[in-house]
């Protein structure tokens, strides 16, 4: 078994019928945070009216995993 982490993004907008989310596997929890905070960082670049009409939640997960095979390691 191996440690690896997801990436999980949540969004949500008005008159849509579920929240929708975005998903990202990574080797490290240093690469995931990396990926978390540049995520949140281009959320919060966003105008004021994006922002009031978009809310966004990044969050990375640990998971054990079997090997993953078709996966490249970064190195972040």
């Amino acid at each position: 078994m191996i440690k690896v982490f997801l990436l999980l993004m949540l969004f949500s907008v008005p008159d849509q019928p579920s929240v929708r989310y975005n998903a990202s596997l990574y080797f490290t929890e240093t690469e995931c945070n990396i990926a978390k905070e540049n995520y949140m960082t281009a959320y919060r670049s966003k105008s004021q009216e994006y922002k009031d009409t978009t809310k966004t939640k990044a969050l990375c997960i640990p998971f054990d995993s079997f090997p993953v095979t078709t996966m490249k390691n970064t190195n972040a």
